[in-house]
């Protein structure tokens, strides 16, 4: 009898050790998840536009293979500019605020950097060169922010960052500022950006003011001329770059 109990507490620890042993075949063996997980997603690259011109052409109004549209040309109430090789120059209008306007054709990123180079010749009553963020044009609508310098050299010149609010003479100051340091000449670099709802400008790669808006929240870059007869003073380069991304 004990034979037999030794035989069969035998043969019960062979079954469970071989049950243990094809569990844990079971366990490495089993089939395992073939599915590879899926790649994580990436952003799409920035949108990214740009444009340089030094004005190599004589047009009047300035269009460089329809690279422009002008003040008086499309928005009727305000001014065109006009090119020469290596230099534009601004034709106001008639009118009290007929700012002489030149925008960029297509589509534009709303983040926005433009500059220009000044050439200021012979100047008097107020002269002012101006670059352009987020602009609109069209008959009778001139909307989007302006970034003026005063070219006069003297201890009352000026920047201005303006919202122009679409109506000829409609418009809203957002900063300002007075002395010789705003003035520009022949030369001088001056530089506005908009990121989000800050407006930055530049004289020289110098931080010269900042405003804040929420109004526009696209357009299309460009430059321009103040109104009046101010003498002879334009640009001799101009340069943009716009992107969706928050640097440039």
């Amino acid at each position: 009898m004990n034979r037999i109990q030794n035989t069969f507490r035998a043969s019960r620890r062979r079954l469970f050790a071989a049950a243990a042993l094809l569990a844990l075949l079971a366990g490495c063996c089993g089939k395992q998840n073939t599915t590879a997980s899926a790649p994580a997603v990436q952003p799409p690259p920035p949108h990214v536009v740009s444009y340089a011109t030094k004005f190599p052409q004589t047009e009047n109004p300035i269009s460089e293979g329809v690279h422009w549209v002008g003040g008086k040309t499309l928005g009727v109430d305000w001014g065109d500019v006009s090119t020469k090789p290596g230099y534009a120059v601004g034709h106001a209008s008639a009118a009290k605020f007929g700012d002489s306007v030149a925008v960029l054709t297509g589509d534009w990123p709303p983040n926005q950097s433009v500059e220009a180079v000044v050439d200021r010749r012979k100047v008097f009553n107020a002269p002012e060169v101006t670059l352009r963020l987020r602009t609109s044009l069209a008959k009778h609508l001139c909307d989007g922010y302006e970034i003026s310098y005063s070219a006069k050299d003297t201890d009352s010149d000026y920047f201005i960052i303006v919202r122009w609010n679409g109506g000829s003479g409609d418009f809203t100051v957002l900063a300002d500022g007075q002395g010789k340091q705003y003035g520009v000449k022949t030369g001088d670099v001056i530089k506005a950006t908009i990121v989000g709802n800050i407006i930055k400008t530049y004289k020289n790669g110098v931080l010269m003011g900042t405003a804040k808006d929420n109004t526009y929240i696209f357009g299309k870059p460009g430059f321009g001329f103040n109104a009046g007869k101010n003498g002879d003073y334009g640009f001799s380069s101009f340069s943009v770059i716009a992107t969706d991304a928050t640097t440039f």
